[in-house]
């Protein structure tokens, strides 16, 4: 999943390709994302190249390959589209291959499935540094009625072991309620700067925000209020043992 910014790079580049044959340059890259500097082309770059999507050739100028698009993109040339203290996870166990089960432990009786309701998976959250903001809807997944305490919900699938003294692990799926307001201790999905989205504890500190992993190897990270915004919750998980 990547951020609108890094979509719209990694599709001017693939398109410059098709084209010209060759990448464009920084300048042109800065130009075409509007931005003020360099500098940020350069992380996004970073960004794209860790996640695979494209590479830098060595020893060669303005070098760069397209590895792969985004699954949403059906057509090369498609134009990109902008786009609590104390948490215990309800756990939802379900098996390989299997829906999962419908109910929050695993001594109670499974829900019929017209009792579950969908919920969209928007596609992964990092519970370690950011990886990716929250732009597409990739599938869905079944949830009781019980874990959804109204508004709105997504699902996000997660990434990495920075959340696991609170019980979250890295191949669950954590379903958020939409919200802009979270109460110091709660786990939220956060915003960093509109690019990175991650999973952490929310805590305010007069004009910073820190956002806390669960997990002694990460450490909190510091950030003033104007660079995060609170996307959601945390108000559940689906774990599948395989």
């Amino acid at each position: 999943m990547l951020t609108r910014k890094q979509h719209e790079l990694l599709m001017f580049i693939h398109s410059r390709l098709q084209e010209a044959g060759v990448p464009p340059s920084f300048d042109e890259m800065k130009d075409a994302l509007e931005l003020k500097s360099k500098s940020g082309i350069h992380r996004l770059i970073t960004a794209l190249e860790e996640r695979g999507f494209i590479r830098r050739l060595p020893n060669r100028a303005r070098a760069l390959e397209v590895l792969r698009l985004p699954e949403s993109i059906q057509s090369p040339r498609h134009a990109p589209t902008p786009p609590t203290t104390g948490f215990k996870p309800s756990v939802i166990q379900g098996s390989k291959g299997q829906p999962p089960a419908a109910t929050k432990a695993p001594e109670r009786d499974k829900a019929p499935a017209s009792d579950t309701i969908s919920v969209p998976v928007m596609g992964r959250i990092a519970a370690g540094v950011p990886i990716s903001a929250i732009q597409h809807n990739t599938h869905s997944v079944a949830v009781p009625p019980d874990m959804i305490t109204g508004g709105e919900h997504y699902a996000l699938e997660v990434k990495g072991d920075s959340m696991i003294e609170a019980g979250i692990l890295d191949g669950d799926t954590v379903i958020i309620r939409r919200t802009e307001t979270a109460t110091a201790g709660e786990i939220v999905v956060a915003l960093v700067d509109d690019e990175e989205a991650t999973l952490k504890r929310f805590r305010r500190r007069g004009d910073t925000i820190a956002l806390e992993a669960a997990n002694p190897a990460y450490e909190t990270r510091i950030f003033h209020t104007d660079r995060v915004r609170v996307q959601g919750r945390l108000v559940g998980l689906i774990r599948r043992y395989h």
